[in-house]
């Protein structure tokens, strides 16, 4: 035996099914003749025989239908017997009856109807040969051993022709139908996997995506849109009860220039855009988050930025340095007092450059952070220690006060910066009294440390507090403008934020960073 023909092929679990089916018809018509046989008058030349023929018939059939092939020969070999044992049945049962057969030779077309429609090939023609060899057999033996006349023979060999017709036209059909049902399966798994593909694509998407029907129910979400909206969706219900944001107003504000919405669960600004998918109705929403924009155009930005700062620090230190050199010959000469007002003059410049340019690089450094574990009362206090040396009003001005023993998740070399500029504004704008400047460190829950620098000045006017962290923005003639704008892009950098406090009567700065006890 070929191998190929005991290993199961694709489609032949539907086959195996058919062919349970059409055992089951069989079963069906071996229990109606049975019970109708003597009420259509089948089978009255020889009760007892037709009674023991049927009784075999019906017991086949059973005994067939706890028959289950696994492979290909074993469904082909199943279906043979089938046929033979409707083929011999039949024809005996037409044997019995004689005139009186009715429409037991329909019945055997039927029967090669159905196993043309679950067999194979040539074996269609073979059950057709197989009947008409059978009921040809029936008629001569009726005219030799009954003395039938011969005038029966017309129609039965028109019946033998229709059973050649059936068989051919049941096999076409079913082929149509074979070639119809792998067409069908072929795009239903094209159908599955693009669905998957799909499916996974939405899922990985940096935008959120939610699929709603024309009356507003939830069709799909992904993963991204439940962290932005901060809800989890159910499919099948109405975005807006979960999400009101989405529901009433959604119409006008797609409507806007600029379709933003604020997302109060989430603490999010997304920026919306709808697209209708197909005629059905259905909208698919997609949300952009807008903080994730704007952290990609900063980066952009400080990308450019530090190409710019490496140019900047070439171009301005060379001659910078010439500058002060000339400067301090022209200083060493002392011959007037305004050869003096202008070496100070120089030197004062020289050196707001040379701030200029270490600022800016530091902006182009943010991306170099050392993160390391810091104790935050040992390294206050070093760090104001060295910083009382080049400001001897820190020791008067400034008061700390730290609870327990924190730590902080910080840079060291960016930490010292963003305190030694918001200590240098501070003891600026303060009052220079004992207690004056006020450095704070508390532990905010488990992971979250805030650092607070307060002064008693006279604060911020109300038109400024906006501006404050904007690159080159000062109200001191003598500062650069980049103190604050550096601090706030060094302390992102260590994936801390710092921001101004909502104070009144002082200017006060938050510094919120990764800490623990």
């Amino acid at each position: 035996m070929n191998e190929a023909w005991a290993i199961p092929l694709e489609g032949e679990t539907s086959r195996s099914v058919s062919i349970r089916y059409f055992n089951f018809y069989r079963l069906v018509i071996a229990s109606l003749l049975g019970i109708f046989g003597a009420v259509f008058q089948i089978g009255e030349a020889s009760p007892a025989a037709y009674a023991l023929v049927v009784f075999a018939y019906w017991i086949a059939a059973v005994g067939f239908m706890l028959i289950t092939p696994q492979t290909r020969s074993q469904l082909n070999t199943l279906l043979m017997w089938q046929v033979a044992l409707d083929v011999i049945v039949l024809t005996a049962i037409m044997f019995i009856s004689g005139a009186q057969r009715g429409s037991v030779p329909y019945l055997l077309m039927t029967t090669l109807a159905g196993a043309a429609l679950v067999g194979e090939g040539r074996m269609v023609l073979g059950f057709a040969a197989m009947a008409t060899i059978s009921v040809l057999a029936e008629q001569a033996a009726r005219i030799i051993l009954l003395g039938v006349h011969a005038d029966d023979l017309t129609r039965t060999g028109i019946t033998c022709l229709g059973y050649f017709a059936v068989a051919l036209l049941a096999r076409l059909l079913a082929r149509r139908a074979l070639v119809n049902e792998a067409l069908a399966r072929h795009r239903g798994a094209a159908l599955q996997r693009q669905m998957r593909i799909n499916a996974r694509i939405i899922e990985d998407m940096q935008d959120g995506v939610v699929v709603i029907d024309e009356s507003g129910l939830v069709r799909q979400i992904n993963p991204r849109a439940v962290e932005l909206l901060g809800v989890e969706l159910v499919e099948g219900e109405r975005v807006e009860m979960r999400v009101p944001e989405l529901g009433a107003d959604l119409e006008e504000t797609l409507q806007t220039l600029s379709p933003v919405l604020r997302i109060e669960r989430s603490g999010k600004t997304v920026r919306l855009r709808r697209v209708l998918a197909g005629e059905g109705g259905d909208q698919v929403l997609y949300l952009e988050d807008l903080d994730r924009i704007e952290a990609q155009a900063r980066q952009l930005k400080l990308a450019a930025l530090g190409r710019l700062t490496a140019n900047i620090a070439h171009e301005i230190r060379n001659p910078l340095a010439s500058v002060t050199q000339a400067a301090e010959l022209l200083q060493d000469e002392k011959r007037t007092q305004m050869q003096q007002r202008l070496s100070r003059i120089v030197l004062d410049n020289a050196a707001r450059i040379e701030r200029i340019v270490h600022d800016v690089l530091e902006v182009g450094r943010r991306d170099r952070a050392t993160m390391e574990v810091l104790d935050a009362t040992a390294f206050v206090h070093n760090f104001l220690e060295e910083f009382a040396m080049h400001t001897p009003a820190t020791r008067q001005c400034v008061e700390v006060e730290i609870e327990g023993q924190p730590r902080i998740n910080f840079d060291r070399v960016h930490l010292a910066q963003i305190l030694g500029n918001l200590l240098s504004n501070a003891l600026r704008y303060c009052r220079q009294e004992p207690g004056s400047v006020r450095l704070k460190i508390v532990l905010q829950g488990d992971e979250q440390l805030l650092l607070s620098v307060s002064d008693d000045g006279p604060g911020i006017a109300a038109e400024e507090r906006g501006r404050i962290f904007e690159p080159f923005h000062t109200t001191d003639p003598k500062g650069t403008g980049l103190g604050l704008y550096v601090a706030q892009e060094l302390a992102d950098a260590n994936g801390a934020r710092l921001v101004l406090a909502e104070a009144k009567q002082s200017t006060e700065f938050h510094l919120i960073a990764r800490g623990q006890a």
